[in-house]
């Protein structure tokens, strides 16, 4: 399933290399791809992987979760 999260305080592409790479650790996700200019990640993951733990990676990176739909 794809889920596309909206961040915010992404600045640079170190952020986004950041983000990234902490989202693809979690088990469960195939792919990721983080968009410095819109502030977005796209999450492709089983649906057993739940949102919260998307939110909660994405926070601790150092970055706010503003949403994440499907």
């Amino acid at each position: 399933m794809k889920r596309t999260i909206t961040i915010e305080g992404l600045t640079c592409s170190h952020c986004t290399g950041r983000v990234k790479k902490n989202l693809a650790a979690i088990s469960g996700v195939t792919s990721v791809s983080v968009d410095l200019a819109s502030g977005t990640a796209i999450v492709d993951a089983d649906d057993a992987v739940a949102e919260s733990l998307l939110r909660e990676t994405v926070e601790d990176s150092g970055y706010d979760v503003v949403g994440i739909s499907v």
